[in-house]
């Protein structure tokens, strides 16, 4: 799907500011939407919008349908009348420039225990039908009933995974799961009212961003946690062995950056078995996040021509082999079911002609990362090489930001970035916004901390790295002469709504 010539800033939701320690979808977020339509940005770009698990990564959640409770905004609860002002007074304080998960999500949870009272009492029957209307979609109820029996479980069982549940619900035998069902009613239908409410809260931020001519570009992680409800529910569709456990893991072979390759551990599809099913998984995957954001970037893009599979029982990705992926079959049954893909495909890292070809063949524009165009010899994330129907970044959320990215050059980087540049910029990471703003990409997209020209202390994520990642936030909401410097950018390479004045 190729963009219109525009510019967009990345941003999990979870980053924003706020005085619950967390991003959330109140009225700071649509603040943060004025504030993008403001610099006439016209895409905001965030991450899996999913619940997360272990290492409270949004790229291993516990559902690849479910929304993150956590982005629960208490602030539109109490406007619901679900909760009282003096109820959503901050009694804890959080750290302004960091999510504390852990704390976190006892508050919240307490705070959603509260609001889920009164919603059950009945006092608001607008809410009470709006929420049975969502549960009553059969897009929905296909999933959600299902997901929220698992975290039900996963409280049963002191937050094992759906491995370890007892035997009568790990294999989904029918009278087990009916019994569970009964017996923890309760907290299943809270789970579900969670639901509802992360889905409204959201779907009403889209329509601000909507009437402000912002648009929402997604994230679809290829692979699922093995911990996931997508997994528990449907076991057919990956390559486990009849007791349920792992047979083939993903991953990626040695390269550059690990002697050893990368053993990420996810389950690999059965890909014949999803074919036999009409892709029916997948398709309504891609259609639930399209209903939630308007483009989606696919993460790990060459995984669908061949993909690394590793033996589970494998100490290290040495062991793994390439296996054909589905490829363009995938992609013609979606495009078929569900019209024009708007997809960013993730094609960064080592990428063959089958892939290229597979990416062109459906038009879907590919990614260039300027912290990567100044290696040495020649390098395709040069600006001047780009075909318009590319995404550029100055760095992603598996970057370091472009100051502590510029920190760390080697001398060839900093050499070729400095002739490139024509001289020491006085902000390296202002001039990769120029640069990037001024190529020729369709699509000219910066994480915030490059916009702000953070340091390292503001990296999202360090890949291979299980924990302490994806806390960063932003302390306040940028300024307006922030906005005003970016539009006047924007507005020269144009990438906005009025002809650019180069006079």
């Amino acid at each position: 799907m190729p963009f219109e010539r525009a510019a967009g800033v990345l941003l999990h939701p979870t980053s924003l500011p706020g005085p619950y320690g967390i991003g959330d979808l109140g009225p700071t977020a649509h603040q943060w939407v004025d504030w993008l339509a403001s610099a006439e940005v016209k895409w905001w770009q965030i991450l899996p919008l999913g619940p997360t698990g272990y290492g409270n990564s949004p790229y291993s959640a516990l559902s690849a349908f479910a929304l993150n409770p956590l982005l629960i905004s208490p602030e539109v609860l109490a406007e619901w009348g679900l909760l009282t002002a003096a109820e959503i007074a901050p009694a804890v304080a959080f750290a302004a420039d960091e999510v504390e998960f852990g704390p976190v999500a006892e508050h919240k949870a307490a705070l959603l225990a509260r609001a889920w009272e009164r919603f059950r009492a009945g006092d608001q029957p607008a809410l009470t039908q709006a929420a049975d209307e969502f549960l009553a979609r059969p897009e929905i109820g296909g999933w959600a009933y299902d997901y929220a029996l698992y975290l039900a479980l996963k409280e049963a069982h002191d937050g094992a995974e759906w491995f370890n549940f007892e035997p009568g619900a790990a294999q989904r035998e029918p009278a087990a799961l009916a019994e569970w069902r009964e017996k923890l009613a309760p907290r299943i239908d809270f789970h579900l009212f969670c639901q509802w409410a992360v889905y409204r809260q959201w779907m009403d931020l889209r329509a601000h961003a909507h009437e402000l001519e912002v648009r929402i570009i997604g994230d679809l992680p290829i692979f699922v946690s093995y911990d996931s409800a997508d997994v528990w529910c449907n076991r057919h569709l990956f390559q486990l062995n009849p007791d349920g456990s792992r047979r083939q893991v993903a991953g990626v072979p040695p390269d550059y950056f690990a002697e050893e390759g990368q053993l990420w551990g996810n389950p690999l599809y059965d890909w014949p078995a999803n074919a036999a099913d009409g892709y029916g998984w997948w398709t309504a995957r891609v259609a639930r996040s399209l209903e939630t954001v308007d483009a989606l970037r696919f993460d790990h893009f060459r995984g669908f021509e061949s993909y690394w599979s590793v033996p589970a029982t494998a100490k290290t990705a040495l062991e793994g082999a390439w296996e054909q992926g589905p490829g363009a079959h995938l992609f013609d049954h979606l495009r078929g079911v569900l019209g024009e893909l708007p997809i960013i495909a993730e094609d960064l890292g080592v990428i063959t002609t089958p892939v290229k070809q597979l990416r062109d063949h459906f038009a879907f524009p590919g990614m260039r990362v300027l912290q990567f165009a100044f290696h040495e010899g020649a390098n395709f994330y040069l600006p001047h090489l780009y075909p318009t129907n590319t995404v550029v970044y100055t760095g992603t959320h598996d970057n370091d930001t472009t100051i502590g990215w510029w920190a760390t050059a080697t001398e060839v980087e900093r050499t070729r970035a400095l002739a490139y540049l024509d001289g020491e910029p006085d902000d390296i990471a202002a001039a990769l916004v120029r640069l990037a703003l001024g190529s020729a990409a369709d699509l000219a997209v910066f994480p915030l901390q490059d916009l702000l020209s953070l340091g390292p202390e503001a990296r999202m994520n360090v890949p291979g790295v299980a924990t302490g990642n994806w806390g960063w936030r932003v302390a306040e909401l940028p300024a307006a002469e922030v906005a005003a410097a970016l539009l006047k950018l924007i507005l020269l390479f144009d990438r906005g709504h009025e002809l650019p004045e180069l006079m």
